[in-house]
């Protein structure tokens, strides 16, 4: 009977197990394996070669965990019995050096890739970049455009094949603007500026959150993220503008009051240099405004 259930157990286990890989199969649940755009791409083309790199040590140490093991077993093992064997240069050298090369070898690698991916730096393009201003709030995301003079909650649009560039700030306490379809995360901190510059190389919808842990609304911090034809987001515009909404001070101080999955939200005009006003009121003091919703 009790090897019945064990037997039961260890079948359930497996099976458990086999339902767990097989969920991560699909790359639409794992954005960071199917970039859409090219920082996105060689973030994940890095993390790969990496992987490579410290499989040199990986892949032998499971070898020789199994081939040790057979080679020494109590019976019919063919391994010499060398009791006072103690050391060996040669076996050290390998022990020593080749993980010190390839210490060296990802040190080169991620030191080259950091300046290249360096989230401050603009995207070579022949197409001026779409501008947006990003502020973190409690618990939502507000992104203001300042050219086009509209503001959103919670939904992030622009056109793919164009650079997007990021002005990003919070007006709560630190959070991580990431959309992993696109590129890496950044954080907001109040009372400073930090950038990002991201590129959808085609149309689509992607997800964007917050990855750094900001309190109970923490797991509906989330926006959707679209990225559109030239005329598609020409249309998007209008639609925006037509909002009965404005974002002038008092809405502001309405919308940032906490709240928890927002919905998406249009205003049709901005009240002008709001977000660099976001920034400039924790400049002169310390940045206590919006932590007291975290306690």
């Amino acid at each position: 009977m009790k090897d019945s259930i064990v037997h039961r157990s260890h079948r359930m286990a497996m099976a458990f197990g086999a339902a767990f890989l097989l969920s991560g199969c699909n790359l639409r649940s794992a954005p960071v394996l199917d970039p859409a755009g090219p920082i996105a791409q060689a973030e994940r083309d890095l993390l790969f070669t990496a992987v490579v790199l410290m499989l040199i040590v990986v892949i032998p140490v499971f070898i020789m965990a199994f081939l040790f093991a057979w080679r020494y077993r109590a019976k019919n093992g063919k391994g010499r019995y060398t009791p006072d064997w103690s050391y060996s240069a040669g076996i050290d050298a390998v022990i020593w050096l080749v993980p010190a090369v390839i210490v060296v070898a990802l040190g080169l690698l991620l030191w080259g890739a950091t300046h290249r991916l360096d989230p401050y730096k603009p995207l070579a393009s022949n197409l001026p970049p779409t501008e947006v201003q990003v502020v973190a709030q409690d618990w939502k995301w507000l992104f203001i455009y300042p050219e086009q003079r509209i503001a959103v909650v919670n939904q992030l649009v622009f056109p793919s094949g164009r650079p997007l560039s990021l002005k990003i700030t919070s007006d709560t306490v630190m959070n991580s603007f990431y959309i992993p379809a696109l590129g890496g995360q950044i954080y907001a901190m109040a009372g400073m500026q930090t950038r990002l510059h991201l590129l959808a190389d085609a149309p689509g919808r992607f997800m964007g959150r917050n990855s750094q842990y900001s309190g109970r609304g923490f797991s509906d911090q989330h926006f959707e993220a679209l990225a559109t034809s030239d005329e598609d987001f020409e249309a998007w515009v209008a639609k925006v503008k037509q909002s009965p909404d404005r974002l002038d001070a008092p809405a502001y101080q309405a919308l940032a009051a906490p709240s928890i999955a927002h919905p998406v939200t249009y205003y049709s005009t901005v009240e002008p240099d709001l977000f660099d006003q976001t920034i400039a009121k924790y400049t002169h003091g310390p940045a206590s405004a919006g932590h007291a919703a975290h306690r």
